[in-house]
């Protein structure tokens, strides 16, 4: 009877142990909100490499993302198994710097965590830039946005169509969530507007910021983290005065920052990261992602 009280005791308590260990990984990876990263910006936030530079050691589990790119596809709001891809006809199987990013914060968090992307390549902030891929723009005048829609709906309006796109997704995501950061990457076809770029992203980003606090009712988002790249100094379209009104923007925004990328490579194009350039500035981003704290 002892030896079998002994032995009753004994397995109580490995399933007690047992259940607090698990109780503990489950409270560990299900901890606090889910994630989401909002990422934006022109061709190399799309992503422009060819797939077979992809590196092989980069896996998703947990990432789940929508996708829209101006007038090439629309997102639904609906969340599918990230794996990186571009709406750009005959390029379709491309990448860049944020596949990274996404892959290393998988690491961290370890559940699942939502991407809204909204990304089209050669387009420029400043209407006044007509070169701009479509027409699109991704203006925040006043005057632009009241004479125009979103592109997703047959518009120019590029800043719309993202916003149109987080509306939806917030719809589908689980609760409660928290919108993490912003990821840019643009400012190569406003060379022509250069001068002002300074006034142009800061007022796209405050209207994106707005935005999120008016359809999330959250008044934390009027401070969402902005994390952009600048340009290599290769590239055939770098603006000096676009570099230096990024700049300017971290100077006097505490929650805009700039990652480096002047030194990083670029694919024959003159223009795009190549498999390096985007691997380091994917590194990059991800370490101040990290320095920021957002990846806890």
């Amino acid at each position: 009877m002892k030896n079998f009280i002994s032995l009753l005791t004994a397995v109580v308590l490995f399933s007690v142990t047992l259940l607090a260990q698990q109780t503990a990984e489950n409270q560990w990876v299900y901890k606090g909100p889910v994630p989401v990263i909002l990422t934006a910006g022109q061709s190399n936030a799309d992503g422009r490499v060819p797939m077979d530079h992809f590196p092989a050691h980069v896996k998703y589990n947990f990432c789940q993302w929508s996708y829209g790119s101006g007038d090439y596809e629309t997102s639904t709001g609906q969340f599918t198994p990230f794996w990186p891809r571009v709406a750009k006809p005959k390029a379709e199987q491309s990448w860049g710097f944020d596949a990274v990013v996404y892959s290393l914060l998988e690491q961290d968090w370890q559940r699942p965590f939502y991407v809204i992307k909204h990304t089209d390549g050669g387009t420029a902030i400043d209407p006044s830039c007509k070169s701009s891929t479509h027409g699109l723009y991704w203006s925040a005048d006043t005057t632009f946005l009241c004479g125009t829609t979103s592109a997703s709906h047959g518009g120019k309006s590029l800043l719309l169509a993202f916003e149109r796109q987080i509306d939806d997704c917030l719809k589908n995501l689980p609760a409660p969530y928290e919108i993490k950061v912003l990821l840019w990457h643009q400012g190569e076809s406003d060379q022509k507007a250069d001068s002002l770029y300074y006034d142009n992203l800061k007022a796209v980003v405050a209207h994106l910021r707005r935005h999120l606090v008016e359809v999330t009712g959250n008044p934390a988002y009027v401070d969402l983290p902005v994390v952009c790249g600048n340009f290599s100094l290769k590239s055939r379209q770098r603006s000096q005065r676009v570099a230096d009104a990024l700049e300017r923007l971290a100077k006097e925004d505490a929650n805009f920052h700039v990652v480096d990328a002047s030194d990083l490579p670029l694919l024959e194009d003159g223009l795009h990261f190549n498999a390096q350039g985007a691997v380091e500035l994917g590194n990059r981003v991800y370490g101040k992602l990290v320095e920021l704290g957002i990846t806890r």
